[in-house]
């Protein structure tokens, strides 16, 4: 068989390619299970977006172009939740297509550095949640998240996000 017809039965394309390749590839237990964690959970918060746009649209219908600029807004909430959640596995997927030979660790950190990222959406979600939503009996964590003020809530993604990117970095 020449080059060309080989690399096509190793290369993927697309996202849903780079699930299956990094899927494949890898030999790191942890990072196969964020694979499937990160697919589910990207696959529902995508359903999530959309919905949440088609409301938005019926809502702003007949409304001011100056009232509608929420819309493009929710599409930057999505890229920048949906990509550091997919960074991972795309990540992994490029090294091993390539035959780069990263660290032994390199699939297992990524995962990990994933699952720290999906860990602290909860915590920003839980910082923001509005008053009259708090639970009334938080305990010392909750307490302490639900005190901070809502802005606070994009920082443990942020931080999480520049840790996938860092460890991506430094692990090569």
């Amino acid at each position: 068989m020449t080059d060309a017809a080989t690399a096509g039965t190793d290369d993927y394309s697309g996202l849903l390619g780079a699930f299956r390749y990094s899927f494949r590839a890898s030999d790191s237990l942890a990072f196969r299970l964020y694979v499937f964690v990160s697919f589910v959970l990207g696959s529902f918060l995508a359903i999530i977006f959309v919905l949440a746009l088609v409301f938005w649209f019926t809502e702003v219908l007949g409304q001011s172009a100056l009232r509608t600029t929420s819309n493009a807004f929710l599409g930057v909430i999505a890229l920048f939740v949906l990509g550091p959640l997919f960074a991972p596995v795309l990540f992994v997927a490029r090294r091993h297509r390539r035959g780069e030979t990263p660290r032994p660790a390199y699939d297992t950190l990524l995962a990990l550095a994933g699952f720290v990222f999906v860990v602290s959406l909860y915590v920003g979600i839980v910082i923001t949640v509005p008053p009259e939503y708090q639970s009334p009996n938080p305990g010392a964590v909750g307490g302490f998240l639900y005190s901070l003020p809502q802005l606070y809530g994009l920082v443990p993604p942020l931080v999480a996000t520049l840790l996938i990117f860092a460890l991506h970095r430094l692990a090569r």
